[in-house]
């Protein structure tokens, strides 16, 4: 797996790059964002560690750009630690957001959450066709939307729906969970696989752009509702009951 590993402090970006280089992954090094633009075309590289604030090309710049062609992970490594950069990173796409001074063993941890979700994520890829047989077991069905867990295929009616990884998953849970309401330590836990700290943010942002893409009009969704003060809930909307 080829890390890039964009950062404009050398003494920084050489140890991150020491440390991923242990642990077996493959590094490419950018010192600002445009030379990370210009390796991204080149070179297949299968995640990104983004410093926010580079010359040339900034980092939150250089994320809307890979957006636009890939979901590739993106974790941002940064002295910027305030709750709105923070939010900015992630509802512009960002998987993660790891503020600095931070420890290598943190680091690595979160990168190998981001591999271990990208293996799931190209497992599915792999498997995907553009049709789903609803006759099959593997099919979680809720109003017009459907889930093929087998082919990863998820459609709305005739039309089918674009995931990245980690939406894929969330829209799984709630599905097998369909009509019950959970709370965001139960969401976290089960799509991140991680304890739960109280970080609305990154659940909420995942949600938002989940519903974006299953929702008619996303401000007022009607299938992923919002219980207030308790958690969110995934139920067919009234008028697509006959079709669950």
């Amino acid at each position: 797996m080829t890390i890039l590993v964009a950062e404009d402090e050398e003494d920084i970006r050489n140890m991150i790059e020491e440390q991923l280089l242990m642990e077996g992954y493959a590094v490419k090094k950018a010192a600002d964002g445009f030379e990370a633009w210009q390796i991204l075309g080149k070179e297949q590289i299968d995640l990104a560690l983004l410093d926010v604030m580079m010359p040339k090309l900034d980092g939150f710049s250089l994320l809307r750009k890979i957006r636009e062609t890939s979901d590739m992970p993106v974790i941002f490594v940064t002295a910027r630690g305030e709750e709105m950069d923070k939010v900015a990173g992630l509802s512009q796409g960002a998987d993660d957001y790891l503020v600095k001074p931070f420890g290598m063993a943190e680091l690595s941890a979160r990168v190998a959450v981001q591999c271990r979700h990208l293996e799931k994520g190209n497992s599915i890829q792999q498997d995907k066709t553009t049709t789903v047989d609803k006759t099959e077991k593997n099919v979680l069905a809720c109003g017009k939307l459907s889930l093929n867990t087998q082919t990863g295929v998820v459609t709305r009616g005739e039309e089918l729906v674009s995931l990245n990884a980690k939406e894929y998953q969330l829209l799984q849970f709630f599905m097998e969970n369909k009509g019950k309401v959970l709370t965001k330590r139960q969401i976290y836990q089960a799509v991140w696989q991680e304890e739960y700290l109280y970080d609305d943010n990154t659940i909420m942002v995942h949600l938002s752009r989940l519903r974006n893409k299953i929702e008619t009009n996303p401000k007022t969704p009607e299938y992923l509702v919002t219980k207030k003060g308790i958690g969110y809930k995934l139920d067919a909307p009234q008028g697509e009951l006959e079709q669950d």
